[in-house]
């Protein structure tokens, strides 16, 4: 089904003086102007095109690419005030519409704001929102699983870390002791799922398992190389103690001394951990 702030590969059905119509399925033939046509447009052809209302309210479509479709996050600049809301740049010659009751806060011009852009169900047309709350519910089920790549924006920061918004749909936790770079609200960045919780919430990293894996292997053989090959943290220590020493949590700690036990590099003894005398490098 073809729908109103939707990008698809549509069809030229007809070319007149004003530019091309596409067939663009149920919403039938839509205008692409002349200004927005490739040169060597022909019947016939396929175009990638954006779907979205004029201000009289019908299907037309453009090759400017907005900044985010329907049922998307961007963060976006506010261009302008007017009396019927804020208005943003999101790419396409029509700026988009942020209504006063779709505020969390004034948007003065100039500023940049989080939003979620919709379709109005009283007239159909494409808004956006600052109350992004309301469309990242902690309790709607998904099916992410730990080690899956997802796209993250930077939304607010918290005493544990980071919220992002994840493959926008959900809320998602960085945790400032697993964040190795500067962070600034509004960022996009490709991240990835390092737990799901039995309630449902995510954890998530920047860095992949293989990665976070050998940051923390660095971080346990720099300490221990410091301090006379011995630390008094083992598998079994308290995860605040852990997390003071090495800056990671229990889960990844036990992980990565897991594997320098097993490659040989360490010992786990019952008062802490050990390098192991002579080890091959």
């Amino acid at each position: 089904m073809i729908r109103i702030g939707h990008t698809y590969n549509l069809k030229v059905i007809k070319l007149v003086p004003p530019g091309a119509f596409l067939d663009a399925g149920e919403l039938g033939a839509v205008l692409l102007p002349k200004k927005h046509c490739p040169e060597d447009l022909a019947f016939d052809d396929l175009l990638p095109v954006f779907l979205y209302l004029d201000s009289q309210g019908l299907a037309i479509a453009t090759t400017q690419r907005p900044r985010a479709e329907v049922g998307q996050f961007a963060y976006l600049e506010v261009l302008e005030n007017s009396k019927f809301g804020a208005f943003l740049d999101w790419g396409l010659d029509k700026d988009l519409l942020v209504p006063f009751g779709e505020q969390h806060r004034p948007m003065p011009a100039g500023s940049r704001c989080i939003v979620h852009v919709f379709v109005s169900e009283v007239d159909g047309r494409i808004l956006a929102s600052s109350k992004i709350e309301k469309f990242l519910e902690d309790g709607r089920p998904h099916d992410f699983q730990a080690g899956q790549p997802v796209d993250l924006i930077v939304a607010n920061s918290t005493d544990l870390g980071f919220k992002a918004v994840v493959d926008h749909s959900h809320w998602g936790v960085l945790y400032k002791n697993e964040v190795h770079e500067r962070l600034s609200f509004g960022q996009s960045r490709r991240g990835f799922v390092k737990h799901v919780r039995p309630d449902g919430k995510i954890d998530l990293t920047l860095e992949t398992g293989q990665e976070s894996s050998d940051r923390g292997a660095q971080a346990i053989l720099k300490y221990l190389e410091d301090n006379d090959g011995f630390a008094a943290v083992h598998d079994k220590s308290d995860a605040e103690l852990i997390l003071s020493v090495f800056g990671m949590t229990k889960r990844t700690f036990k992980k990565t001394i897991g594997g320098l036990y097993k490659r040989r590099v360490i010992t786990i003894d019952a008062d802490g951990i050990r390098l192991v005398k002579n080890r091959a490098e």
